[in-house]
C-alpha cells in the first residue's frame, strides 16, 4: 500500500530537470538577466552563488528554452580532462566526432573559431566550473576571445574565497549574475508551488506561515537544504502513515515532525 505522502516526498527530490523549475520573483529576474546577457556582445558571463541557490537548474532551464532557437550547448558535468573537453568543443563546433585516439590541436581550434566570427555564434553553458583548472580556464578564455563562442560559466561562491577574484576571472568576465538564498516569502512560494504543481492541494494548504518560518530558520532560504528537509519531513510522515497512522493528523502539519527532520539532518543537535 502506498502512502499519501509518497508523492509529496518525491516532489522534493533534488533535481535540475526543467519540470522542477519554480518561477519565483528572484529566479525570474535572474533568468531574464541571463537571457538579456546572451544577446549582448559579451565573451564570458559568470553565474555564481553558494551551492543550492539554483545555478544548475537556471542553466538547464535556459538551455531547454533556447535549444531550438540558438546554437546552445549545456555541459552539465565538468570535464576535467583537457583533451576530453576539447573533443567536446570540437564536436560542438564541427558537429562531428573526432576519430578515436586523435588529439585536438588547440591553436588550430582557436584559428577555426576565429574564422567563424560573424558567421556563427555558439553559446556554451559550463556548469560546476570551479572544477576546471586555471590552465583550462585560460584556454576557455582564449576560445571566447575568438568571439564565435560565448561561455556562460556557473560556479560556487564559498566562504573561503570569492572566486570572482581569482586571477583567471579578473578582466575576462564581462557580466556577473549572482544567485542568493531565497527570502522567507520565496521559501513559502517555493514549497507551495512545488506541491501545487503536483496537485497536492490539501498538503500544501496544511503548511502554514508558522511552519514555513520554522523551515526557513533551519535552511536560511537555501533551495537544496529546503528540498532536503521537506523530503525528510514527508519521509517521516510516510513512515507513520504506513505503520502508526493514529500518531499523525492528516489535516494539520506537525511542528514535531519538522523538528524530527531537522534533528535527522543535523540542523538541531541533541
Amino acid at each position: 500500500m502506498e502512502s499519501r505522502y509518497y508523492d509529496a516526498k518525491n516532489v522534493f527530490i533534488d533535481s535540475i530537470e526543467i519540470d522542477d523549475y519554480i518561477a519565483l520573483d528572484s529566479s525570474v529576474i535572474s533568468y531574464k538577466q541571463l537571457q538579456h546577457s546572451i544577446e549582448k556582445p559579451l565573451k564570458m558571463i559568470l553565474v555564481f552563488g553558494r551551492p543550492g541557490t539554483g545555478k544548475s537548474i537556471l542553466l538547464n532551464y535556459l538551455y531547454e528554452n533556447l535549444k531550438y532557437q540558438k546554437d546552445i550547448h549545456y555541459f552539465a558535468t565538468p570535464t576535467t580532462n583537457e583533451e576530453e573537453f576539447f573533443h567536446k568543443i570540437f564536436k560542438v563546433i564541427t558537429k562531428k566526432d573526432l576519430p578515436a585516439n586523435t588529439r585536438v590541436n588547440f591553436s588550430t581550434l582557436v584559428d577555426y573559431c576565429r574564422d567563424m566570427q560573424g558567421k556563427r555564434e555558439i553559446v556554451v553553458l559550463l556548469d560546476e566550473a570551479q572544477m576546471y583548472s586555471a590552465e583550462m580556464m585560460e584556454r576557455i578564455r582564449l576560445l571566447s576571445d575568438s568571439r564565435s563562442i560565448k561561455f556562460i560559466i556557473a560556479l560556487h561562491k564559498t566562504d573561503q574565497e570569492d572566486l570572482i577574484a581569482k586571477e583567471h576571472f579578473q578582466s575576462r568576465i564581462w557580466e556577473v549574475i549572482e544567485l542568493r538564498n531565497g527570502t522567507l516569502e520565496d521559501t513559502q512560494n517555493y514549497i507551495h508551488k512545488k506541491l501545487l504543481k503536483k496537485n497536492l492541494f490539501e498538503i500544501a494548504n496544511s503548511i502554514k506561515s508558522y511552519h514555513i518560518g520554522l523551515i526557513y530558520k533551519f535552511t536560511k532560504g537555501n533551495y537544496r537544504e529546503t528540498n532536503k528537509i521537506l523530503f525528510t519531513i514527508f519521509e517521516i510522515y510516510e513512515y507513520y502513515d504506513l505503520h502508526h497512522k493514529s500518531k499523525i493528523d492528516e489535516h494539520s502539519f506537525s511542528k514535531k515532525i519538522i523538528e524530527m527532520a531537522a534533528i535527522k539532518l543535523g540542523f538541531i543537535h541533541v
